[in-house]
């Protein structure tokens, strides 16, 4: 029996690039980074780059509609969010799942307390109620008015994808007709010290895939996508903006923050992506890869592109413009390959210098007009955790 196409038919996004997705078009086409010095947190950082939405938490609130007495990441969630049930046309009441994903969830706020909380002071203590990462998830949901599932998850930086991944099964699986997946993380204290701790942090704007590249840059922001039964949106009148036409997760279960030297994790998520999505390597016109700009993580990955595809088409990784924004970041780079097949755009791998050492094939380094009909997205996380899409202009 032929299984039932998942139609895209909403997207929101949030990032340092901008607030909403007309304005994640434009610096993509402009080749423009986001990332920068911290100018609206407080954090103890200034020596670093970073992927920063330019709002301060009272500016996100009022965007969300909501008070500002939450974590970021619900703030940036519920702009992302919203934007995407706009655009599909769904309000508030509606009967649709949320899977959302986060790493620190409410961390950012817990945090600025917890030095008082251990030496057994009190004054905040409400606040550690939203600590949990599964709290971004029931805020999103109570004040989207959803009344469906709600589930949170989360394979740090592969969490938003798995979040799709699982959405597209429900759909497919016939457990629901439609559903709102994707992530939401705001930079925080933690997160920074632990990527410093494991010296993965670049002193510099991040350069994936080049020779030079000296880690990552930490970003943060927010992408939701709606996605449907494709009878469903057909008899809603809504036009899929792309499809969802497969996806796989793999892992290679070599070391807690490494991939493999082979890239077997990769491989065989890319592999079995397109094997569900019913395409060929030859078929993909862009990988929009993951990319962090760590020795280990672009070596692995292009050598793992380099086993998969005789020639290896246009990639590219946007973590040069937006930083690494962990577990929103599957999702974002979903937005952005939507954008790209309804745009006709290759966006660019920025600061790259030089391919690396060993391996044939080089990044896009300029944003280019091409017909884009299939993408192929990566996102691999702590443990060998590894998640591919197949985005695609047809089911």
């Amino acid at each position: 029996m032929k299984r039932p196409p998942v139609a895209i038919t909403g997207i929101g996004a949030i990032s340092a690039l901008g607030t909403g997705t007309a304005a994640q078009l434009e610096a993509l086409r402009d080749g423009r980074s986001g990332i920068t010095r911290l100018t609206h947190l407080s954090l103890p950082f200034p020596e670093q780059w970073f992927g920063e939405v330019k709002a301060t938490n009272a500016d996100l609130a009022a965007l969300a509609g909501v008070d500002a007495d939450r974590s970021r990441t619900v703030l940036l969630g519920l702009i992302a969010a919203r934007e995407a049930l706009r655009n599909a046309g769904i309000g508030p009441g509606a009967d649709i799942d949320l899977l959302s994903a986060s790493t620190v969830g409410g961390m950012d706020r817990s945090e600025v307390f917890a030095t008082r909380w251990m030496a057994g002071a009190t004054d905040g203590i409400d606040r550690a109620r939203g600590h949990a990462v599964c709290d971004h998830a029931q805020q999103l949901a109570q004040h989207l008015g959803l009344n469906g599932r709600v589930a949170t998850l989360s394979t740090a930086c592969s969490s938003s994808a798995n979040a799709l991944m699982l959405g597209a099964w429900l759909i497919r699986s016939g457990r629901a007709d439609a559903v709102l997946a994707g992530g939401a993380d705001a930079l925080c204290r933690f997160t920074t010290e632990g990527f410093r701790a494991l010296s993965a942090m670049d002193p510099a704007a991040c350069r994936p895939f080049s020779a030079d590249r000296a880690g990552m840059n930490l970003g943060e922001g927010a992408a939701y996508l709606v996605l449907e039964h494709g009878d469903r949106a057909q008899a809603r009148g809504r036009t899929p903006l792309a499809f969802l036409a497969g996806a796989a997760n793999a892992n290679d279960a070599h070391h807690q923050t490494a991939t493999s030297p082979e890239g077997d994790g990769p491989y065989r998520a890319m592999r079995e992506a397109l094997a569900d999505a019913g395409r060929t390597p030859h078929q993909v016109d862009l990988i929009n890869a993951h990319g962090t700009g760590t020795d280990n993580n672009d070596g692995t990955e292009q050598l793992a592109m380099e086993r998969l595809f005789t020639t290896v088409p246009p990639f590219s990784s946007t973590k040069s413009a937006t930083g690494h924004t962990l577990a929103a970041a599957g999702a974002l780079e979903a937005v952005f390959s939507v954008l790209c097949i309804r745009h006709g755009l290759l966006p660019a791998n920025l600061r790259h210098s030089a391919p690396i050492e060993g391996l044939r094939a080089t990044p896009n380094t300029t944003p280019r007009r091409a017909e884009v009909r299939t993408v192929l997205s990566t996102s691999f996380g702590f443990g060998g955790n590894d998640s591919a899409l197949v985005l695609s202009s047809t089911p």
